[in-house]
């Protein structure tokens, strides 16, 4: 893979945010820009056992897609508080991911204010996401293609983008939104994912209190270097190609793709896992010995 930093400013104006990264569609991490806010001085793991430690969080680890999984369905549920204190204890798989603290715990909107980047954030979906030491997401994006601003909080994150012109050499999953699962993003192994080499995206390291502006329809992947979270905004994609998309993949693919699990089983996950390797090195004229 060909990963180059991520562009890093202090701060940002909307009218630079605007010309520099929205418009060109590049990423950009703005180091200071949320200082003023009271969840940067109070948000971290303590906090949020303290404030939702009785909620039963959903939690999800880095198995792959089972047919018998429904779309996003969790793999366990904890208590926060519990969560927490797995999370401080030991490395964990367990992840949380969109979590919406306005339905779950409406106190936390007091904590912060949504941007003004030029762009209409959806006011109702601030999302949380969790992750253990060394856990990670596997590489994907997500359904509506949205502009997304990442917001971290607590330990260090990872991460490393795509976006939507190396679709053909990430090994895509037909009829979903993720990479194959067995690759590690991290470390990749070229000789068994060749295609891979080709791919030219972006890399950074989150800390407290960065912000990360993703793109519309970038892949991501996330690796929690510490224990941690994030919250995310996000406002809906502009390019009438990518908002076509969203439309396909909300009301037809997701549900094309869970009547097929039903229908066909493991199988249907097998042989998708297969054409992604096909596809790809097909397009690419790769022969594997």
């Amino acid at each position: 893979m060909q990963l180059q930093e991520i562009d890093r400013v202090e701060t940002i104006t909307k009218e630079e945010f605007l010309k520099r990264y929205f418009k060109p569609q590049k990423p950009v991490v703005i180091e200071r820009f949320i200082e003023d806010w009271k969840a940067f001085h109070k948000w971290d793991l303590d906090y949020m056992a303290e404030v939702a430690g009785d909620k039963t969080v959903p939690l999800y680890d880095n198995r792959p897609v089972d047919y018998k999984d429904g779309f996003n369905e969790p793999h366990a549920t904890m208590k926060m508080r519990d969560y927490i204190a797995l999370l401080k204890k030991e490395p964990t798989k367990y992840r949380i991911f969109l979590w919406n603290i306005l339905k779950e715990v409406p106190q936390l909107q007091k904590d912060f204010t949504y941007p003004d980047f030029g762009l209409k954030l959806l006011k109702g979906l601030p999302m949380l996401f969790f992750g253990g030491k060394d856990s990670y997401t596997f590489m994907h994006y997500d359904i509506d293609l949205a502009n997304i601003f990442h917001f971290h909080f607590h330990g260090k994150k990872e991460v490393i983008l795509f976006d939507q012109k190396q679709n053909d050499y990430l090994y895509k999953i037909p009829h979903s939104l993720i990479t194959r699962e067995d690759i590690n993003f991290a470390d990749p192994d070229f000789k068994k994912w060749p295609a891979l080499r080709k791919a030219e995206g972006y890399i950074t390291h989150l800390e407290h209190g960065n912000v990360l502006y993703m793109p519309e329809g970038y892949w991501h992947y996330m690796r929690y270097l510490t224990p941690g979270f994030s919250m995310s905004l996000r406002a809906l994609a502009r390019n009438p190609k990518n908002l076509g998309k969203a439309v396909y993949n909300i009301f037809f693919m997701r549900h094309y793709d869970n009547l097929m699990r039903r229908l066909k089983g493991q199988s249907w996950i097998d042989a998708k896992n297969e054409k992604a390797i096909e596809r790809t090195h097909r397009k690419l004229g790769i022969t594997l010995q």
